[in-house]
């Protein structure tokens, strides 16, 4: 049984413990309106071009297409893009985006595909160099950027393409955290390399449309914003989804210790009791024998 010293450590602890997971909450909580407006915002732009990219690559097709649209007329070169946080604190956010990218490695392996892993993010590595220690790749770091930008998406894009350019790949799969609320956040795996068609709006109305230049040159120009934009909004959805889980696990830590605190504070109460009255059946036995 635990002396009164140590109780007494132990509920201090605990309390200190308490002060930061509140404190972290709080800063969480703070930074999730701020990460979940600018998700919120990137969501409408991405919508549009992608509905300009359905448009155009409708109108084109076969030797035409840009390889970016068309592929390389194989799929057995796959790149696992995983995005991740580089820091802790936030519940099963990253596990869960690692695990969906091995569910996926294991799957395109089994099918005899070869896989590469390029990480974004410090948190999930370790768990993925566990798994394929020798399928890891390009590792990106974030480390010295406070909030994702759109900086940081360009320089992932712009080295992604020019992988893709010089055969390095085949496909690429992204993987990041969709933000749905402070208690939900959504695996999901996108493909962003070649770039699906999209497909054309239910209320488009097929009116005709000409282009100045030729579709071809707007294609070659806007698909690698297209990828830009995917991997932006990814991140931004990431900084959301990180933030609503990070608050809501510092909430559960501080509830978590609360709980401690009482458990603990009413094992000091007793063992302090007892002390106090073994104490006082000492002293009688004393004044008896005297």
């Amino acid at each position: 049984m635990a002396s009164l010293k140590e109780l007494k450590g132990r509920i201090s602890s605990v309390k200190s413990t308490q002060k930061i997971t509140k404190a972290k909450q709080m800063v969480a909580a703070a930074k999730l309106r701020k990460a979940q407006a600018a998700a919120e915002a990137a969501r409408p732009y991405a919508s549009r071009l992608a509905g300009v990219m359905a448009s155009l690559s409708a109108k084109v097709s076969g030797d035409d297409a840009p390889k970016l649209l068309a592929g390389t007329g194989s799929n057995q070169r796959h790149l696992l893009v995983v995005a991740n946080s580089d820091k802790g604190l936030a519940g099963a956010f990253n596990s869960n985006i690692v695990r969906a990218a091995l569910t996926t490695a294991r799957s395109l392996i089994a099918q005899g595909k070869n896989v590469e892993f390029y990480l974004i993010g410090r948190k999930g590595r370790a768990p993925i160099k566990r798994a394929f220690p020798a399928l890891v790749g390009t590792q990106f770091d974030t480390t010295d950027v406070r909030e994702p930008g759109y900086e940081e998406a360009e320089r992932i894009a712009d080295d992604l393409i020019a992988r893709y350019e010089d055969g390095k790949f085949d496909v690429a799969h992204l993987f990041f955290s969709t933000f749905r609320s402070a208690l939900s956040q959504e695996p999901t795996e996108q493909q962003i390399i070649p770039v699906p068609a999209p497909e054309v709006a239910a209320d488009d109305t097929g009116a005709v449309v000409e282009y100045e230049p030729g579709e071809e040159e707007i294609l070659e120009a806007l698909l690698p914003r297209y990828v830009r934009t995917q991997i932006f909004g990814a991140l931004l959805e990431n900084n959301a989804s990180e933030q609503g889980a990070s608050m809501t696990a510092m909430d559960n830590a501080t509830r978590n210790a609360g709980e401690l605190i009482d458990k603990l504070t009413i094992q000091y109460n007793r063992s302090r009791q007892a002390a106090i009255t073994t104490e006082l059946i000492e002293i009688i036995a004393g004044a008896e024998a005297l």
